[in-house]
């Protein structure tokens, strides 16, 4: 699988090259600053939780209690720290006691970091070696299963986390591996995590720790009756995106969506904000063992995937060293790429094949996401099933590893359960078909699909060097990724930005990161 396109090794080390370039530059600013979503994902893996009267989560009540009388560029963790020694409480009688207004993070004398650490390490170790058992119960799960590649990987997004458990549990015993539940429309653009299980969503159900849980219980169950463990997939993305990490990592999710670059371009959410709020969620997910999901595939759904082919590639390698400076190893890389050449135009599937391989031979030890083809999907749903068809086929020829199921009733309605029995049958059937085909298959020397790689990678490599002489706040402010463009200095969530103190301290990172060394 790792030499069919003769790409130019020397050009890949080049885009790595550049693209480590690009990512250090950001890295710079993400050291020099921390948010509001950081700080309160440092409380969660403290054990703050829950919400007042009014449902404001607790963790959101204390850093805005610091943000607007205190010092938030101190960090959250040293106002807790004081609070809990002048209070003589732990943490949990002290959290009833914040609810109930009896009590508050200011007015305590600060302590150093090192007291800081102390104070607070107790509760950060529960959460840590409750990630830590997640951790090995999960892989001991999954090395008992046996799963092949490709994974099969369905959505359910009723709104109702109740219903998407039925919706999941028929899904899992048509055959599907992996569960992705649709976070509800606009959650993203939330400051805040919704609390308690939830029966109302808009195109998805929302993303909540008791939801999780819901969710992750069901999967178990159905899981052990069927003799396989299933994945569980959300959104560790938006404003709350380290928040949403945490409460995934303490309640076993398998992988997470998680790409900054996505909310930058598709939810105007400022590029500051999202970088520093990937780097904490990155790092976290690394320590739970947890694959993150790219989305590069987007990019093709505003731009002309045989134009900006090369886009894609260049945000998979900056993506890579983005993760990679997190302490993310390869093996939890999902990258994401997409089949969405319009299937009119001639030798389409080649000119996909040549996307598609491109991708595994250069990202070898990834999980590769690959995306269905929904952009040119139409309400025949003959042809569409014969797309997705070749979608199929496509995956197995090339060795994709996770593999979102595509249906035929993508352009009319959200899918019946009829639709995603298909759909999964039909996944199942090309996997069989064609499941040694790719060790059988080589490429013709100069051919449609080799040319059509090694450009796409020039034209990658070219555009890398660009951003390297720039930086990438500069292209994004172009529009090179999706022909959408952002400013640096704009977006949702920038006021939530702010610059560390010399003094400032989080425990929970240092924790993260001395574990991931």
């Amino acid at each position: 699988m790792t030499d069919k396109l003769k790409l130019d090794r020397a050009l890949i080390a080049q885009c790595r090259e550049d693209a480590n370039t690009i990512a250090l530059e950001v890295q710079s600013m993400i050291d020099r600053h921390t948010t509001v979503s950081v700080e309160r994902s440092a409380l969660r893996l403290m054990g703050v939780d829950g919400v007042d009267d009014f449902e404001v989560p607790l963790p959101n009540l204390m850093v805005e209690e610091v943000r607007k009388d205190g010092d938030l560029s101190l960090g959250i963790s040293a106002y807790l720290a004081g609070a809990l020694e002048a209070s003589g409480l732990q943490l949990p009688e002290f959290c009833e006691a914040y609810l109930a207004g009896q009590a508050g993070l200011l007015g305590h004398p600060l302590p150093d970091r090192e007291r800081t650490a102390r104070v607070l390490a107790p509760y950060l170790s529960v959460s840590f070696e409750r990630i830590a058992r997640n951790r090995r119960y999960r892989e001991e799960q999954l090395a008992r299963s046996n799963h092949r590649e490709p994974q099969v990987y369905v959505i359910v997004a009723t709104g109702n986390i109740y219903e998407d458990v039925r919706q999941a549990r028929s899904a899992v015993s048509a055959g599907a591996d992996i569960i992705a539940v649709i976070r509800s429309t606009g959650q993203s653009l939330l400051d805040y995590v919704p609390y308690g299980a939830t029966t109302e969503g808009f195109g998805g159900t929302m993303a909540t720790q008791e939801n999780f849980r819901i969710m992750r219980q069901a999967l178990d169950e159905v899981g052990a009756a069927c003799g396989r463990y299933i994945q569980l997939v959300n959104y560790a993305s938006g404003l709350c995106m380290p928040e949403i990490a945490a409460i995934g990592a303490l309640e076993r999710l398998d992988m997470m969506l998680n790409d900054s670059m996505y909310g930058i371009i598709f939810r105007d959410i400022n590029m500051q904000r999202t970088f520093v709020d990937q780097y904490f969620s990155r790092s976290l997910n690394a320590l739970a063992g947890i694959i993150i999901n790219t989305g590069e595939d987007n990019y093709l759904t505003t731009a002309d995937a045989v134009e900006a082919a090369h886009t894609v590639l260049a945000s998979q390698f900056i993506n890579e060293r983005f993760a990679l400076l997190a302490g993310m190893p390869e093996k939890q890389m999902g990258l994401g790429h997409a089949f969405e050449i319009n299937p009119e135009m001639e030798d389409s599937f080649l000119l996909e094949i040549a996307q598609a391989q491109m991708a595994r031979e250069i990202f070898p030890e990834a999980p590769l996401k690959y995306m269905p083809p929904t952009k040119h999907s139409t309400g025949n749903i003959f042809q569409t099933q014969a797309v997705d068809t070749l979608f199929n086929a496509a995956t197995s020829m090339t060795g994709q590893s996770i593999h979102l199921l595509a249906m035929m009733t993508e352009a009319i309605h959200t899918p019946f359960l009829s639709d995603r029995h298909l759909a999964i049958k039909n996944a199942r059937m090309v996997h069989s078909a064609l499941r040694h085909f790719a060790d059988e298959i080589s490429f013709k020397e100069g051919g449609l699909i080799q040319t059509r790689a090694q450009t796409v990678l020039r034209q990658a490599a070219a555009l890398l060097r660009n951003i390297a002489a720039s930086s990438l706040f500069d292209a994004l402010e172009q529009g090179v990724f999706a022909d959408v463009k952002r400013r640096r200095d704009s977006g949702k969530g920038l006021d939530g930005v702010l610059e560390k103190h010399p003094g400032y301290c989080n425990p929970a990172m240092d924790h993260i990161r001395e574990a991931l060394q």
